[in-house]
């Protein structure tokens, strides 16, 4: 998986769904200051970067999980990646909120399921997991076994780590933050001083420019 981490960091940068400002940084919704900035959708209209990601997703879900019914994407971002990662490997798709809706069913799992059905979550980014790690806990709730969770790229943060290991859930990510840095050095995105800066920020981003 190095060499497809490799890839999939370099087309993420390419296409700007990873944007770096080491000098100018960016405020995200936690109120976190950040120097990424990352947003998968924007693969989605990129036909080439969408296949790759979806082809990688297969791959590693048939050798990780063989036994998986249905695949579940998180909404929102990962609803378009789930249903062609589901459409490729010919599985039953679901989608999960990130709460019940408050009309109608009440429904925060969507789609068609068995009680006992074996399910491996797609989602497009983690951070922290939360929201992440909710989607796992409406699956169960609803009567799903989650055979683990993969996602397109993940910070990497220990806090992350340590929630999906208390939630014992497995993560497996196509790529990820030390592999996108260090590609990013390489092709020239940025300099050594601003390597810096992005290993210092992983460190503790949540008190990082305060």
């Amino acid at each position: 998986m190095k060499n497809t981490a490799r890839e999939i960091a370099r087309s993420l940068l390419q296409i700007k769904a990873i944007k770096l400002s080491p000098a100018n940084f960016f405020t995200w919704a936690s109120g976190w200051h950040s120097p990424i900035y990352c947003d998968n959708r924007a693969t989605l209209s990129y036909p080439e970067v969408r296949k790759q990601i979806y082809d990688a997703f297969a791959e590693l879900i048939a050798e990780k999980y063989p036994q998986a019914d249905v695949i579940a994407g998180v909404a929102t971002g990962a609803i378009a990646h789930g249903v062609l990662v589901a459409e490729k490997m010919g599985k039953p798709f679901i989608y999960v909120r990130s709460a019940p809706k408050n009309h109608g069913l009440s429904n925060q799992v969507e789609g068609v399921f068995e009680k006992g059905a074996r399910v491996v979550v797609v989602e497009d980014l983690v951070s922290t997991g939360g929201s992440s790690l909710n989607a796992v806990e409406a699956l169960r709730d609803a009567g799903c076994e989650v055979l683990g969770m993969t996602a397109i790229f993940t910070y990497g943060f220990r806090t992350a780590e340590e929630n999906f290991a208390k939630a014992g859930i497995t993560l497996d990510t196509l790529s990820n933050y030390n592999t996108m840095i260090e590609l990013a050095a390489e092709d020239g995105y940025v300099g050594s001083e601003d390597l810096a800066t992005l290993r210092e920020w992983r460190t503790d981003p949540a008190n990082w420019k305060k």
